[in-house]
């Protein structure tokens, strides 16, 4: 097969097809992480110099600093900032209802919302794909509420439930058809529903609550021609059903350290969606040695490549306690074993004796 482009092998394992090999991209890689394997870099950079086949930006929002470590952003949320990648929330704008009536979102419309998409699509348009983190029904009411008290609400008040994944569909559509009018390839969002042993809330009040605005949502960016990328960690499968009848192309991460197994979700939903993970980051990656990336990135790729719609990634991200030295021996093991097509009889007398001294 010809070699393709990044974009091209992304849209392709995107649609179900077998592209010319396994693509890769991560959610995200921890600073710390980025820094060791190339130092100096921008995330642009990084992204160029790991050979990624997508890159990964988001709308931009202001924010102002609240007090040592706290910061505020445009939606009204204070987070922490710890010294990982990741903030932690702890200030919520909406307790009540009449909070809620009272609400503003963030204007969609807002000059220099979109500076970032518009940056990557100037740079990265028919190269590599480009996709936008939104959210679909969970993350926005999660801290704009608080987690504790969202999940009281849906005991002690569901109308104010309903309203937040009303607010949270429609500003996320707004934002969608920005996006799209400036080029992007593919949404992806990133609200988990799930714990490792369970979902926060139990199916029937997901099918109730959540089910009928993530149905809008995803059909609202499919409509606008975006592919979408729904992701959840977690133990899915009592919500698995649903998420796949949304709309959704792609699911992610299926996620290793709640047991979800990649070839068993292969075999349930490959010929509807497309699949993306899933190398445990919390174990292998962290604690294993190369061999054991090798062979763990080797045993994904055979579960899940077979017949196309995959993408290899990590069981979330490449957070700071990962190894980068496991990161690139997960990298080379895709390349090593990634091309189409995926068959034991493809991988005989490949070795990595040595390659790894």
């Amino acid at each position: 097969m010809p070699e393709m482009t990044s974009a091209q092998r992304v849209m392709a394992a995107l649609r179900r097809e077998e592209p010319d090999r396994i693509p890769h991209f991560e959610w995200a890689v921890d600073r710390k992480v980025r820094e060791i394997l190339c130092p100096g870099c921008s995330y642009e950079e990084f992204v160029v110099r790991m050979e990624w086949d997508a890159i990964l930006v988001a709308p931009n929002f202001k924010k102002e600093q609240v007090g040592p470590d706290l910061w505020k952003n445009e939606w009204g949320v204070v987070r922490q900032y710890t010294g990982e990648e990741d903030t932690f929330p702890v200030g919520s704008p909406i307790k009540t209802l009449k909070d809620l009536d009272r609400y503003e979102v963030p204007d969609p419309d807002a000059p220099g919302r979109y500076d970032s998409v518009e940056a990557a699509v100037e740079q990265f348009k028919g190269d590599k794909a480009i996709g936008v983190h939104l959210n679909d029904v969970f993350s926005i009411p999660r801290y704009l509420l608080g987690f504790t008290e969202l999940m009281l609400a849906f005991v002690d008040c569901p109308k104010l439930v309903e309203g937040l994944v009303e607010l949270s569909v429609e500003v996320n559509l707004a934002m969608a058809r920005h996006v799209a009018e400036r080029g992007v390839d593919f949404v992806f969002t990133g609200d988990d529903y799930c714990s490792s042993r369970q979902p926060f809330i139990s199916p029937d009040w997901f099918r109730t609550y959540l089910n009928p605005g993530l149905k809008r949502v995803m059909g609202g960016f499919k409509e606008l021609g975006l592919y979408v990328i729904k992701h959840t960690d977690g133990y899915i499968w009592p919500i698995a059903d649903m998420l796949v009848e949304s709309g959704i192309d792609c699911l992610d991460p299926i996620d290793p350290v709640a047991g979800m197994d990649i070839g068993e979700v292969k075999a349930k939903y490959g010929d509807r969606v497309a699949l993306k993970g899933n190398v445990n980051c919390a174990q292998t990656l962290t604690f294993g040695s190369i061999k054991d990336v090798i062979e763990e990135t080797k045993d994904v790729i055979g579960k899940a490549g077979p017949g196309g719609g995959f993408i290899l990634s990590s069981g979330n991200t490449i957070h700071s306690s990962v190894k980068p030295g496991n990161y690139l021996a997960m990298l080379h093991a895709l390349r090593m074993y990634g091309a189409y097509p995926i068959s034991m009889e493809h991988w005989q007398g490949k070795t990595t004796d040595g390659f790894w001294a």
